[in-house]
């Protein structure tokens, strides 16, 4: 559709709209009314616009009748070359018109709900059919559904779909007969002040149309798996990598001014972010903030979980590592894996960050950044954001729990059990400071000992 659009629509088809010199080629060869050189009026640019809109929305007979309009006028002025490109431009919107109409389905407004999945990730996609053609589709993708019966997805995504959407078809039609039907019906009824039915066809051209929406999705999701592929294919080439990085792992630090200091881990595999992956440490041995030390404390556990126990919760080793920073966390994990008899397995890059805090490059030990695609770019720009989000969140997680720690927690023998009763008991721990060793012995599971101990620590 964007291809015939631009072959019969003259619209400009430049990135920077910028006053020039002279026309660009697109202007001689017929394909653009160079608004930029103000060759053309804004109301007739944008005629062009509105006809356009039409053709998107479907509504071929109204370009038609402008376009017939436009055309008999210029017949009448005797602008025949003009003339003769409105009628070229009828005769090619018919033949598109003709393909976008769904034979044999008199109704005039049906969606058409078609589903496929793989052991990750679930595709769905959407047909929409305005006055009997085809005026577009749409898919979406869900991960870690496997589990769940297609029904179940499909009664889910209409729930969520539909639930903001205002112009609501009369008929929705899917492979399956959901169990929650009736109510969703209705649901919808209500919402669209008209009847809205929800059909699963067993024979026929609607059957067909389910058919075909459920092939496109299975479409839509093998492209998705080879732009995946396609990713990393690209990542091995620009990196020089001896295989294809099938499992990449990157490392974030998170501190404030050297306290409550975490790191986080976030996993790709197969040019997938996995979040169940996605593991999160406290730093042991770094006592103040150095972001390099604790970068290299943490590859190293998490190195040696991988060699001690391959088949435990962190699985195999990565053949990639992407540090979240530049040269010092570089050599940082390379340290680390030195350490661990791997420097010379797997390969180290930096996510260089411009002064936005946005991923800029990849960098690797000599310094040198490395041109990327715009794809590979959004790939390793999701996975510094999801790495980022889990240092982040533990970092909160962990600092909140500390700063809301009661006094309790720091005296030996009292527990969780202990500490929640004694709260119970007084209400909060200025309350148990002020009550006598009796009192406080009183309580459930506390002897005498153990409340003069409680009462000489607060």
């Amino acid at each position: 559709m964007l291809a015939f659009i631009k072959e019969r629509f003259q619209v400009r088809q430049c990135k920077s709209f910028k006053n020039q010199d002279r026309a660009c080629l697109n202007y001689h060869i017929k394909k653009c009314l160079a608004p930029c050189m103000g060759y053309v009026s804004k109301e007739e640019y944008h005629k062009q616009i509105d006809q356009i809109i039409l053709l998107l929305e479907g509504k071929i007979d109204a370009i038609m009748k402008e376009l017939n309009s436009e055309m008999k006028q210029c017949a009448e002025n005797q602008d025949y070359e003009k003339a003769a490109e409105i009628r070229d431009r009828m005769q090619a919107i018919e033949r598109v018109s003709e393909k976008q109409k769904v034979s044999n389905i008199s109704e005039h407004n049906i969606d058409v709900i078609g589903l496929s999945k793989n052991e990750m990730t679930v595709c769905i996609e959407i047909f929409f059919i305005r006055g009997s053609k085809m005026i577009g589709r749409e898919h979406y993708f869900f991960n870690d559904l496997k589990d769940m019966a297609e029904e179940e997805i499909i009664s889910g995504f209409i729930k969520q779909f539909y639930f903001e959407k205002q112009d609501l078809p009369n008929k929705i039609m899917m492979r399956f007969a959901l169990e929650e039907k009736e109510t969703l019906e209705k649901y919808l009824s209500d919402k669209a002040g008209r009847k809205v039915e929800l059909k699963s066809p067993q024979k026929g051209e609607k059957l067909r149309f389910v058919e075909m929406a459920e092939m496109n999705s299975k479409i839509t999701l093998e492209n998705k798996l080879k732009d995946k592929s396609e990713i990393l294919l690209e990542l091995k080439e620009v990196l020089n990598l001896a295989e294809l990085p099938t499992k990449i792992e990157s490392f974030d630090i998170s501190n404030i001014a050297g306290s409550f200091i975490v790191a986080g881990m976030c996993v790709a595999q197969n040019g997938v972010i996995k979040r169940n992956l996605s593991r999160r440490f406290k730093i042991k041995t770094v006592l103040a903030q150095d972001d390099p030390k604790c970068m290299e404390e943490v590859v190293s556990r998490r190195l040696k979980h991988s060699l001690e126990n391959p088949d435990g919760g962190f699985g195999k080793l990565p053949n990639l590592i992407l540090a979240d920073g530049g040269i010092t966390q570089i050599r940082a994990i390379q340290n680390a894996l030195k350490e661990n008899g791997l420097e010379h397995e797997i390969p180290v890059f930096g996510m260089v960050k411009d002064d936005k805090h946005s991923t800029r490059a990849l960098m690797n030990a000599n310094r040198e950044e490395v041109d990327i695609s715009e794809p590979l770019f959004h790939f390793i720009t999701n996975l510094q954001d999801e790495v980022h989000k889990t240092a982040i969140e533990y970092h909160r997680k962990v600092r909140d729990k500390e700063m809301t720690k009661s006094k309790l927690d720091t005296i030996s023998g009292i527990g969780e059990k202990k500490r929640t009763a004694l709260l119970q008991k007084f209400g909060s721990v200025k309350k148990i400071k002020e009550a006598t060793i009796e009192e406080i012995a009183e309580v459930k599971g506390i002897n005498l000992t153990l409340a003069k101990k409680i009462k000489e620590e607060l």
